[in-house]
């Protein structure tokens, strides 16, 4: 099973039981829901990597504009054609309400489960979409939200190419991106972890759904690696759990970002999807630029 089948983690998504509700998943709509509630652990990924973070919504943003990540705020980047549908499920036994939105297969794009009263009864009150309706039809990507041409584009523009399709056409075609890149060793990746927690080296962090990304920043506060090849990392208010050993390639791809050239390490799975990116988000002053840069570039080759 890829990461695009949904989310696999048991437990996460809370499927049983309880009424379910459809709501408008459209921009601004479904971005006005997402930033009334107050405080939600927020989940994006599948079975090779899953971020899980707990706060408030940042404003969403769309494949194409700007993006930001803050702390404190869950950063949501989504590809609107992709983004088929928003259900509200409560659960009547626990009482638990967990907000999905879903691709058109029905896979889950991303969840934020509701931590607190007030947010559950704001819940109650969004506007249901009756299922025939033409607010409940796949939404049409808002005119001007494309992205550039990612052979020669900035980090963003990989950023997006990647949540069109898991990068599948970009990975194709990487023969004829600008900028540099090398296959690295997927071992790397845990060693990286351990060593920007030791040092206190702040990291962005980047986990892929099917049309939709989910991103950290911060110091890595602890970091742990099961026998079965499992890497968990504490990044600032979030957990991000990587299976390396479902983990097919690591590429170190520099592309440019606030500092100028800024390597980021993307990991792909079975299916050659990317699943996750660690690199150096916005404004993080030279001397972490550097650090990461200085990093990345001892990396050994594949």
């Amino acid at each position: 099973m890829s990461h695009h089948d949904g989310c696999a983690f048991e437990g996460c998504c809370g499927r049983r039981g309880g009424g379910v509700r459809l709501i408008d998943a459209r921009m601004p709509e479904l971005a006005r829901c997402l930033t009334l509630f107050r405080y939600v652990q927020a989940v994006t990924g599948g079975p090779v990597a899953r971020i899980d973070q707990a706060g408030s919504y940042a404003v969403p943003s769309l494949r194409g504009d700007a993006f930001a990540v803050r702390p404190g705020s869950i950063a949501l980047r989504l590809d609107a054609g992709g983004v088929a549908s928003a259900v509200v499920a409560r659960d009547e036994g626990t009482g638990t309400v967990v907000l999905r939105l879903l691709d058109a297969a029905g896979r889950t794009v991303h969840q934020g489960r509701l931590l607190s009263e007030a947010d559950r009864l704001l819940a109650g009150l969004a506007g249901t979409i009756d299922a025939g309706s033409p607010a409940a039809a796949p939404p049409v990507p808002v005119p001007g939200s494309g992205a550039g041409a990612w052979e020669d584009g900035d980090q963003l523009a990989q950023l997006d190419a990647i949540l069109v399709d898991g990068g599948l056409a970009r990975r194709r075609s990487f023969g004829r991106y600008g900028g540099e890149h090398r296959a690295v060793d997927v071992d790397v990746v845990s060693a990286v972890l351990d060593h920007v927690c030791s040092v206190g080296l702040p990291i962005g962090v980047a986990v892929f759904g099917p049309s939709a990304l989910q991103a950290c920043g911060g110091p890595v506060h602890v970091t742990d690696r099961t026998v079965g090849g499992r890497v968990f990392a504490a990044l600032a208010e979030s957990s991000v759990e990587i299976d390396l050993a479902r983990v097919r390639a690591c590429h170190l791809v520099r592309s440019t970002a606030a500092h100028g050239p800024t390597s980021a390490l993307e990991l792909d799975d079975g299916d050659g999807r990317c699943v996750a990116v660690i690199t150096q988000f916005g404004i993080v002053g030279a001397q972490v630029h550097s650090a990461w840069e200085h990093l990345t570039a001892s990396l050994p080759d594949a």
